[in-house]
């Protein structure tokens, strides 16, 4: 039988496309942060995390102006091809990274790491065009996306031989988004209702939709990561609608009263809303999504949750009615969204896929490169 190196003999790199917080781990240990993906993922590997502000600490002179000109996602990408050779697998966080990256590895031939690029949007028709056009396919070796419709823009983009496009859940730590006193939640005068997060939202039909129901409704309207305005802060609200900003101690607090989550969505063809909507489900909630091209693979409608049609107010409201009035519908649900993250996203299971996925491009890298010393040999 084949047998592959473990993760302590292989060397590897993962990514963080921003700067690690101070004090993160201990306020992982103290129940404060949910356990970081990256973090698990280096605990699997044994290898290295190379963030923004690491990357700042190891700049050459010209590094740092290439940050200073293109910014620290390309500046990021220099760097992990100017120490290549101390690697056999690099995984990038994303495109922003992966993708300059692999501009730069093809100008390292055969002999180079094998490129593991996370791929949240890899269907973006500016980005397909940059990607053909330059040839940046030769630079990666396997896509980790998070959708089906990923799954098919990757694979009509990426096949060149050796080339794997990989489907996996997304994650969430389980034994932070716990809901342990789900069985003694508050007596409250109303339901109460959250949606949370940023990237693509469409609060505006989640807010014309709580209009005058007989519930409290609570906007978490905030991200690490995204850029985009807060569309919740631009119409009037109803008494009853609450826009705020939690951390994700405070959100899931929040999640720990709550009735329904509740993740109204613009159109989009990637996985906008999935951290929360996996959260919700750890918590036992059942979820209410915007059904979306990019948006299908998670929520199963009638088990964990209700897909409603985008920007479709009165189809939001009726089924926020519906559930809110069915208690024991909602706790079947709950409970079948909680088993569905345990079983499949978990942050440790999700973690050990992309170790085993790393593991398996470092044994081809050994493959290629013995086939490629035994050919300069001839």
């Amino acid at each position: 039988m084949k047998q592959y190196r473990t993760s302590r003999t292989y060397r590897t790199v993962t990514t963080v496309s921003g700067d690690i917080p101070a004090g993160l781990v201990k306020s992982i240990a103290r129940h404060e942060r949910p356990y970081a993906d990256y973090l698990a993922i280096v605990d699997e590997t044994r290898g290295e995390l190379l963030d923004r502000a690491t990357v700042r600490a190891r700049s050459t002179l010209f590094e740092r102006v290439v940050a200073w000109v293109a910014g620290a996602n390309v500046a990021m990408a220099l760097q992990l091809f100017r120490t290549r050779h101390e690697y056999d697998v690099i995984l990038t966080d994303g495109e922003q990274v992966g993708l300059p990256l692999a501009a730069f590895l093809q100008m390292s031939g055969k002999q180079r790491p094998r490129h593991v690029m996370i791929g949240h949007r890899v269907s973006a028709r500016k980005k397909r065009a940059v990607i053909r056009i330059l040839g940046l396919t030769r630079g990666v070796d396997e896509v980790i996306v998070y959708s089906s419709n990923q799954l098919f823009a990757g694979q009509d983009l990426f096949h060149r031989p050796g080339q794997t496009v990989t489907l996996m859940d997304f994650m969430v730590d389980t034994s932070f988004f716990e809901n342990k006193d789900h069985q003694a939640r508050p007596e409250k005068l109303r339901p109460l209702i959250v949606s949370a997060g940023r990237e693509f939202r469409d609060f505006p039909t989640l807010i014309d939709a709580a209009d005058g129901l007989d519930a409290d409704v609570v906007i978490a309207s905030a991200s690490p990561w995204s850029r985009r305005a807060d569309n919740a802060r631009d119409v009037e609200l109803p008494d009853n609608v609450t826009v705020t900003s939690l951390t994700q101690a405070q959100l899931r607090d929040l999640f720990s009263q709550a009735d329904l989550c509740v993740m109204p969505l613009q159109p989009v063809d990637f996985q906008a809303g999935i951290t929360t909507i996996l959260e919700a489900m750890a918590m036992e909630l059942p979820v209410v999504c915007t059904a979306t091209i990019g948006q299908i693979d998670v929520v199963v409608d009638g088990e964990t949750g209700k897909y409603v049609g985008p920007g479709d107010v009165r189809e939001m409201r009726n089924t926020i009615i519906e559930l809110l009035d069915s208690p024991d519908l909602r706790a079947e649900m709950g409970k079948a969204g909680r088993q569905l993250v345990e079983e499949r996203a978990d942050v440790r299971f999700y973690a050990g896929r992309v170790a085993r996925r790393m593991a398996l491009q470092a044994n081809a890298g050994d493959r290629i490169t013995a086939s490629f010393t035994a050919m300069s040999a001839t």
